[in-house]
């Protein structure tokens, strides 16, 4: 009896914490979209606050699956949290896979997908904000170097183009003093018209791509197994329970 009551609340300690932060991110996710600008985009692969509802509210009914099942020994609703664990689990492999076999043409997409975004640019704050923190991050620049910016209107490095930011890039690819105390918003100008030598004194100049592959080789494998570790550990709890109940 002790050992189903423990198996018991461990599943549901596991489940409502999962829950509340698949709470959090839906609110967060609804409020940026509430609060920003209605004339911006609207697709899910360049929408940060869009894809924080869609990830949100997919937690939020797997994980209320686990809770409500584990609280009210209602075997039917475990039985659908186990089979999403285990098709989110399949999922994680067949991507895995995807990745390793086809790396050329998920590199391809992931390079489409970074232009287009780079595109956006200014058109959707919920983006800049990502790219501006991505870019600081990673210490990077554009999606191969620093001149892809000219691909933005509002930077790109044509006689033509009024913009005050022409050949440009964003503050967030500039180097920050350690000493620095005030942000210059304006350091990125003029960073395109510069050769890469010149300009790498003052802002980063590798590609925010090859920097986020590097990222991913050497920690996607530790998130990818405790992921993959959580998801086994809570169909472990649920099938030594359905068994303790049956």
């Amino acid at each position: 009896m002790r050992g189903y009551r423990g198996v018991k609340y461990t599943l549901f300690i596991f489940c409502y914490f999962f829950w509340v932060v698949s709470a959090i991110l839906t609110a967060v996710g609804i409020y940026a979209k509430i609060a920003r600008e209605k004339d911006v985009v609207d697709t899910l692969t360049v929408d940060p606050a869009l894809l924080l509802i869609v990830v949100g509210s997919v937690m939020f009914l797997i994980t209320f699956l686990g809770c409500f099942g584990a609280l009210r020994n209602t075997i039917c609703l475990l039985k659908m949290f186990v089979g999403l664990l285990v098709a989110i689990l399949l999922l994680q492999i067949a991507a895995a896979f995807v990745g390793y076999f086809f790396t050329d043409t998920v590199m391809e997409r992931t390079e489409r997908l970074m232009m287009k975004a780079i595109e956006r640019y200014r058109e959707d704050q919920d983006l800049e904000n990502a790219i501006d923190f991505i870019q600081k991050k990673f210490q990077c620049c554009g999606v191969e170097s620093y001149k892809n910016w000219s691909r933005n209107a509002y930077f790109e490095c044509s006689d033509t183009n009024p913009s005050l930011e022409a050949c440009g890039v964003p503050f967030s690819c500039c180097i920050r003093l350690q000493n620095q105390t005030v942000l210059n918003t304006m350091c990125g100008y003029g960073m395109q018209q510069l050769e890469e030598k010149l300009a790498r004194q003052d802002i980063f100049t590798i590609g925010c791509l090859d920097k986020i592959v590097w990222w991913a080789k050497h920690n996607l494998l530790l998130v990818a197994g405790l992921t993959a570790g959580l998801l086994l550990l809570e169909v472990t709890l649920v099938n030594v329970w359905l068994q303790k109940t049956l």
